[in-house]
């Protein structure tokens, strides 16, 4: 039995069409159905639906074998307990900082950047030798400049509208980001024809879209 791990919206709904060229595909709607273990037309396959960000969790911890997230999850995560085999191309952005174009920086104390990739954001800032005060927020990051919570913000970016929307531009690109396949290391060693067989058609399905 293998259990691949998924999260509801854009990557799921990126995910089924390569799965489906793997010969997987679900036999219930995960947007209609409350279940969140959905059988698939192979037997030896289950699709755990879980938020993204539990993604890396379930998948390291053996929870589920494979599983599908984010690089801008896994960089926030460390994916060193994790092996990431096949970029899988979807679900495309950039990771970005963002703030008002023409603001100065702050002359006394640090600057404040206000994200929920708390480890990336230190990280990237500490690489380029500033001290910051990282705030954690859940959503409505774009609001924080705007009321004077935080200098910048660090944040996926797609179109840019929103921030657009709101008086704010990208200023520092940090990563780009796409969806990853990600397998549990003894589940690569138990399960090896398996996964292994799964990531050569995922890899395959890639490949074929150019």
């Amino acid at each position: 039995m293998l259990k691949i791990a998924l999260s509801k919206g854009r990557i799921f709904d990126e995910t089924l069409p390569l799965l489906a060229q793997a010969g997987i595909v679900p036999l219930d709607n995960p947007e209609k159905s409350r279940k969140l273990i959905l059988d698939t037309n192979d037997p030896e396959v289950k699709l755990v639906i879980i938020r993204a960000t539990d993604v890396p969790t379930y998948v390291e911890y053996g929870a589920a074998d494979l599983g599908v997230a984010g690089k801008d999850v896994l960089m926030e995560y460390g994916s060193e307990g994790l092996y990431e085999p096949v970029d899988l191309k979807i679900a495309q952005c950039r990771l970005m900082t963002a703030g008002f174009v023409d603001k100065p920086a702050p002359t006394h104390g640090r600057l404040r950047i206000a994200t929920k990739y708390v480890n990336t954001a230190q990280r990237f800032f500490a690489e380029k030798g500033i001290q910051v005060e990282v705030i954690k927020l859940y959503g409505s990051m774009e609001l924080a400049p705007l009321v004077g919570l935080a200098d910048c913000i660090v944040d996926v970016v797609d179109t840019g509208n929103t921030l657009r929307a709101n008086g704010l531009a990208p200023l520092e690109h940090i990563a780009h980001i796409s969806s990853r396949l990600v397998v549990n290391k003894a589940a690569m060693k138990m399960k090896h024809a398996q996964v292994k067989l799964l990531i050569q058609q995922l890899q395959a399905a890639v490949d074929s879209r150019g």
